[in-house]
């Protein structure tokens, strides 16, 4: 049976044992929720409506409330980068009578605090008013932020206000209504409006706005705090000390751009931003950053984020580039000047008011926080816009406004690529280095010291690079979610949102043809890297290495298989459930979160470690179910690429001794499953100094030589002699 026909059958099987995909997130949790634990009394929940993906909740058959998960709304992505599923009940006051936290992937919650600490925060929003935060933009609340989660309890906080405020409009809950656009003249940027002169006339006609706080302004705010200890730890820096000047502009106006950033970095501006994309600069000195270094862990920068009415925007690293100078006359001097891109999607309008929120935090503990904000006001100045003439509505407007959640994935993930473009870059080189070394390898390995150097180097890149940089560690959970997608809808947009993600998969989709799991697993997986490197300097230090008896090596095989097997089926009824299984592979902790997690999940990655320090690669040898998954296509493979002598296994064992990974039978034949291709057994096939048939034919070879007689040879036949002076010559 054919690979192809072989996928179609098994996902014909999952499709069946899984049922329908869900029309929305609300249809897949609902059946599940219990009405009474959402809304205090309640006894049940009504059918889904059809225009909205919204259920009643029921008491003694009256309704009382509407159900709703936030994801079906609005987008809830968290530091995961999976959405974070809360479900939340809102009266018809337009008051949140319940929430629930019931689906989230976030790595930090799930194991560095407490979920009952989280789901205690998520159940708090029960009474807020969301006619008062229509009102106030969605800030008329505190957000009781738990220190180590800022991203997630911010995207939670956001999601929570913004899609009850959607389905507060949408049902004209407490006389809320649509929002409709305003019956007067709509404006558009004018590209040709003149450029600000000077700094002096930017902040004076407020193309340029500011912020600013002294330390006596900010111990005043955290004195007000709920928390005793913010006023304790008050400051000791004189009161009008700066703590922080922050100022904004939205550069993507081009004679803004013009006349605050120079020509030169205008026109890399413009590059950068694609069609429907803006920019805002923000630039700041004091005491406080507003970047912070949160953004270098997780991606998110999380002190500051651009509110527009129910708009907001949470910047991420890939959306931020550096400004080297302000080019206008009489700026001050900032310590941080930065751009940050506002992508198409988010509804964001440059003509309209918006405010930048500052999130202040000071520290009440060894590991606590309290929070604090501060909003900086913005108006785009009228000199930048121009009235356009309203459009008579057309049949299409809708169709052509709504281009649906596919468009708007494709722009996504086509400028994640762009902004990938150095890490792809890296990463295709490395590839094709790779490939190189695997069709030329008779000429790779044949000086050993040299192919080690490059192997040692190449896993260090592999490591670095992939694995603690770009966090391209492949994991069995990316097999589950393909599987998942077979039976929810096959969509290649989610997993075009991870470039190096997405080129591995690919490589070694073709490299099993080719050479079998090996490509991967041996030479671009960072934990196999990592394993291979730590032992290495383990044999530096002399540390005792084990060798397993082969009875035994070859009965640890089948374990990871088994994991395999286990975890697939788990996925089959739960995924979430399998996710969680997948702990047995310290990826995440070892590569992902760089062992910055709960103690238990660092000991066991550590206990890993130690193991391949005494047994090489212990835990790819029988643990790994990825390397299991791979190895099963596998089979497939279309060549034999390592060559072998009729000598290798009867009775030349040397090979077998000296495989890293005990791959090889004593009988001689290389196990592809087990094989991680790291060419040592290349290595030893054309050594002259450690290989038997090698030395066995240079020694014949000598001796052939020394046969030979090295005297002067006679003339050759046919050819004349000619006799001069009595001497021949021929």
């Amino acid at each position: 049976m054919s690979l192809l026909r072989f996928l179609l059958l098994l996902s014909a099987i999952v499709s069946w044992a899984g049922g329908a995909s869900a029309a929305s997130v609300l249809q897949e949790y609902l059946p599940s929720a219990v009405a009474s634990k959402l809304v205090p009394d309640a006894d049940g929940f009504g059918p889904i409506r059809s225009d909205l993906p919204v259920a009643p909740v029921l008491k003694d058959g009256e309704t009382v409330a509407w159900a709703f998960i936030t994801s079906d709304f609005v987008g809830t992505t968290g530091y995961s980068g999976k959405p974070i599923h809360s479900l939340v009940a809102v009266g018809k006051d337009a008051r949140i009578l319940g929430v629930q936290l019931v689906k989230h992937s976030e790595p930090i919650v799930l194991i560095g605090i407490p979920e009952a600490k989280v789901k205690a925060f998520v159940e708090g929003y029960a009474g807020l008013d969301l006619l008062a935060e229509a009102k106030a933009g969605g800030t008329a609340h505190d957000v009781d932020i738990i220190s180590g989660a800022t991203v997630t309890v911010m995207v939670i906080d956001d999601s929570i206000i913004r899609s009850g405020l959607k389905v507060a409009r949408a049902l004209g809950l407490g006389g809320l209504t649509p929002e409709q656009a305003d019956a007067g003249p709509s404006f558009e940027i004018d590209p040709d409006a003149a450029a600000p002169a000077d700094w002096f006339e930017a902040e004076g006609d407020g193309t340029v706005r500011r912020l600013t706080l002294d330390v006596g302004q900010v111990n005043d705010a955290f004195a007000a705090h709920a928390d005793t200890r913010a006023r304790e730890r008050a400051l000791t820096d004189a009161p009008e000390t700066l703590f922080i000047e922050l100022q904004a502009a939205l550069v993507s106006v081009p004679p803004v751009a013009e006349g605050l950033l120079g020509s030169a970095e205008a026109a890399n501006l413009k590059s950068w931003l694609k069609d429907g994309e803006n920019a805002i600069a923000l630039m700041g000195r004091g005491l406080y950053s507003f970047k912070g270094s949160g953004y270098v862990r997780g991606g998110i920068f999380d002190r500051v984020v651009l509110i527009q009415d129910d708009v907001s925007v949470r910047f991420r690293d890939r959306d931020h580039r550096r400004l080297s100078t302000i080019a206008a006359d009489g700026a001050p001097d900032f310590v941080e000047k930065d751009l940050f891109r506002i992508p198409a999607d988010v509804g964001f309008d440059p003509t309209k008011p918006f405010r930048i929120q500052l999130l202040v935090q000071r520290e009440v503990g060894p590991i606590e926080k309290v929070f604090h904000t501060f909003d900086l006001g913005y108006q785009l100045p009228q000199k930048y816009l121009r009235a356009i003439a309203q459009p008579a509505p057309q049949p299409e407007a809708a169709a052509v406004a709504d281009r649906g959640e596919g468009a708007a994935q494709a722009e996504l993930w086509k400028r994640i690529w762009m902004d990938s473009k150095l890490k792809i870059a890296v990463l295709g080189a490395m590839l094709t280095v790779l490939t190189g070394v695997f069709f030329f390898q008779t000429f790779a390995v044949r000086n050993e010291r040299w192919f080690y150097v490059f192997r040692i180097c190449f896993l260090t890149v592999t490591l670095v690079f992939l694995g603690w940089y770009a966090n391209a560690q492949l994991s069995v959970v990316n097999l589950m979610a393909l599987f998942g997608s077979l039976v929810n809808g096959f969509s290649w947009q989610a997993f075009l949102l991870d470039p190096l993600t997405f080129i591995l998969w690919f490589a070694v989709a073709a490299a099993l043809l080719f050479w079998g799991r090996g490509a991967y697993c041996g030479w671009l997986c960072p934990f196999g890297a990592l394993q291979e490197l730590t032992n290495q300097i383990a044999r530096k230090l002399r540390i005792p290495q084990w060798t397993l008896p082969w009875g035994l090596h070859e009965r640890l095989w089948p374990v990871k298989y088994m994991i395999f097997l286990g975890l697939f089926g788990v996925s089959l009824v739960s995924i979430e459930q399998a996710e969680h299984l997948a702990e047995v592979e310290p990826f995440k902790t070892a590569i992902i979160l760089k062992f910055m997690r709960a103690w238990p999940f660092v000991a066991y990655a550590a206990a890993l470690l130690m193991a391949g320090l005494f047994v090489e690669r212990f835990y790819c040898r029988y643990l790994c179910p990825l390397g299991a998954a791979l190895a099963i296509p596998a089979r497939l493979r279309m060549f034999d690429w390592l060559k072998r002598y009729h000598e290798c296994g009867n009775p030349c064992q040397t090979c077998a001794n000296q495989c890293p990974v005990q791959s090889i039978h004593p009988t001689g034949e290389i196990n592809p499953n087990e094989c991680i291709n790291c060419l040592h057994c290349q290595v030893l096939y054309q050594s002259k100094t450690t290989c038997p048939v090698v030395i066995k034919k240079m020694k014949r070879r000598e001796k052939l030589a020394e046969s030979t007689p090295s005297g002067p040879r006679g003339p050759s036949v046919g050819q004349p002699t000619v006799v001069r002076a009595g001497v021949s010559e021929v």
